[in-house]
């Protein structure tokens, strides 16, 4: 993220208040991008840094302090005879597998039962946990001029044409979501376009996403400004430019890009 906080980990002082945060950030139960956000941290925020944050945290990432208290939910097996959490039980932030977990249950932990979910119980967990923050943004690849032809493929919503090929040779911009919740204006982001889809599994909040070089979600694609998404399908697996605008979308577990134009790299 910003320069302030990366020289603030650099010192030995624990338990340590951080500059403000300049745009709304997710925290992850583990320093992975690929883990679902527990939860968000809004612009303006002090995040306190953990005492170990340095020893607990590899570089880039700082982990913090969350007071609680928290909601949460742990399967019913998890729950002992005196109704307490089994030890070990892992606390999910909603009633489903594949939710994220926001912490591991342990001993001397303070929880009460709220509530009944089918195969889960809800519980309220009066602890601080731990969780880590992005502060060095993983870099985007550049952006390449698009190869002889492939203007043919810019999809954007007035149909087919070259219309952002002009605009391809730009290095790809890190999102900027200092207003809390969207970027301000359209961006170009690379990536290789993935189906959600999946033969017996859930349906994701959208059909498309964008995937790095490691093979990670960045970001889910809203296509909806776009006319003519029946073509899109024949890009799956391929390196696309996308300009479009970005916006935290807390329901989607992540960043939601609302695609204006779509062409092959």
């Amino acid at each position: 993220m910003k320069t302030k906080l990366l020289a603030l980990l650099l010192c030995p002082a624990a338990g340590l208040v951080a500059a403000p945060l300049t745009e709304t950030t997710a925290v992850h139960a583990k320093p992975d991008l690929a883990t679902p956000a527990i939860t968000y941290l809004k612009a303006g925020t002090d995040p306190v840094a953990t005492p170990d944050s340095l020893s607990s945290a590899p570089a880039g990432w700082m982990a913090v302090e969350l007071p609680g208290p928290f909601e949460g939910y742990v399967r019913n097996d998890d729950i002992t005879k005196s109704l307490d959490v089994r030890v070990g039980g892992q606390i999910y932030i909603e009633p489903a597998a594949d939710a994220a977990v926001l912490t591991t249950a342990e001993k001397g932990d303070k929880t009460e039962i709220t509530g009944l979910r089918g195969k889960w119980t809800q519980i309220h967990l009066d602890k601080k946990i731990t969780g880590f923050i992005r502060i060095a943004p993983a870099p985007l690849p550049p952006v390449a001029i698009a190869p002889a032809g492939a203007a043919d493929a810019v999809l954007s919503p007035g149909g087919m044409g070259p219309d952002r090929a002009a605009t391809a040779g730009k290095a790809a911009p890190m999102v900027d979501l200092g207003d809390g919740g969207s970027s301000a204006l359209p961006r170009l982001f690379q990536g290789k376009l993935v189906s959600t889809r999946r033969p017996f599994a859930p349906r994701r909040p959208y059909d498309y996403q964008l995937n790095d070089d490691a093979g990670v979600r960045f970001a889910y694609l809203d296509l909806s400004k776009l006319l003519q998404t029946d073509q899109i399908a024949n890009y799956a697996g391929l390196t696309v430019v996308v300009n479009g605008t970005a916006r935290n979308e807390p329901a989607a577990k992540g960043i939601v890009i609302q695609v204006e134009s779509l062409e092959l790299k």
